[in-house]
């Protein structure tokens, strides 16, 4: 069981690296659209899902239920990627990821609206700890980086909601694949128009950095898939943070980016907060406190769905 979980944990550190370099080739592919960034990434999983799905014994069939939690589910993601994107191209790239980890905590707030799964008084601290930390990073003021770093807030606000309706997906007993794919397709015509009207000319280069990311994010995929199953996600997925430190140094190294004091700080109570939930919840598992609400652990970028116990659904 321990070798497992070690295994576990290397896997999700692997797609918290894969996931970091997508936002560094997102980055470095220069001045060019969002949108033509975004349908890039997004027609990569599409390609590789409908692949997967291709050789599933179930095929691309769509449970009839499913229909309205797959469009939330993919509007909702839609916006957070996008958003994503933008302050990726305008913020430090170590910000712009420790933004986006704030999901599993909007996730708790909004699984309480839409599953009614009630959080507890611990749960809420660290949802406002985590919040507290935020301020940090976003540095409130009346500069344009202020409103980036808004738009960081939306992607994690996005992909935090995205969570919910993959839960709920889940719940219902609909395919990882199925999700991936009608996200990434639906993703891709959302952003195709925006593509085709603002698209500009890309050197070799750029459109190697584009795919490089889209096989990047699908590299983290895999590794947060095969993490999920060597072990239950209450138990590894606070290592999934290790993606901020990636960025972070990614972004020193390559970029000459150095996060001010301020935003290490937000670091550090963000994931402290993720730490302590995480232990809290372990704790209180391993005395068999049975009550403590958990929201289901899929990335908001792969859109994995996860079983009850935790764990990625299969493709």
């Amino acid at each position: 069981m321990l070798k497992q979980k070690n295994q576990g944990i290397l896997f999700i550190i692997m797609a918290g690296f894969f996931f970091a370099l997508m936002t560094f080739f997102v980055r470095i592919a220069g001045d060019l659209p969002t949108m033509q960034k975004a349908f890039f990434r997004n027609a990569v999983a599409a390609v590789v899902s409908f692949g997967i799905l291709m050789r599933s014994r179930e095929g691309f069939h769509i449970q009839k239920g499913s229909w309205p939690g797959l469009f939330m589910r993919s509007i909702c993601g839609t916006v957070g990627l996008i958003s994503n994107f933008y302050a990726v191209d305008k913020m430090n790239i170590a910000d712009a990821n420790i933004l986006n980890k704030l999901s599993p905590f909007f996730a708790i707030i909004f699984s309480y609206f839409l599953l009614k799964e009630k959080a507890n008084k611990v749960e809420w601290a660290a949802v406002a700890a985590a919040f507290a930390g935020a301020l940090f990073v976003v540095k409130p003021s009346f500069h344009v980086e202020f409103v980036y770093a808004l738009v960081g807030v939306l992607g994690g606000l996005g992909a935090g909601v995205a969570y919910t309706f993959v839960r709920k997906l889940g719940n219902q007993g609909e395919r990882g694949p199925v999700i991936v794919m009608f996200f990434s397709l639906f993703s891709s015509l959302v952003t195709l128009p925006f593509f085709l009207l603002q698209y500009q000319p890309m050197k070799p280069i750029q459109l190697l950095y584009l795919v490089a990311a889209g096989f990047s994010a699908m590299g983290g995929q895999l590794c947060i898939t095969t993490a999920y199953t060597k072990a239950p996600a209450k138990e590894i997925s606070v290592f999934d943070y290790t993606q901020v430190l990636f960025a972070a140094l990614l972004g020193f190294v390559f970029l000459e980016q150095i996060p001010d004091i301020l935003s290490v700080i937000g670091y550090v109570i963000i994931i402290g907060s993720a730490v302590f939930k995480w232990k809290y919840i372990a704790r209180a598992d391993s005395v068999g406190q049975g009550h403590c609400p958990q929201v289901q652990e899929a990335h908001p970028i792969s859109g994995e769905a996860a079983s009850s116990d935790g764990t990625p659904e299969q493709p």
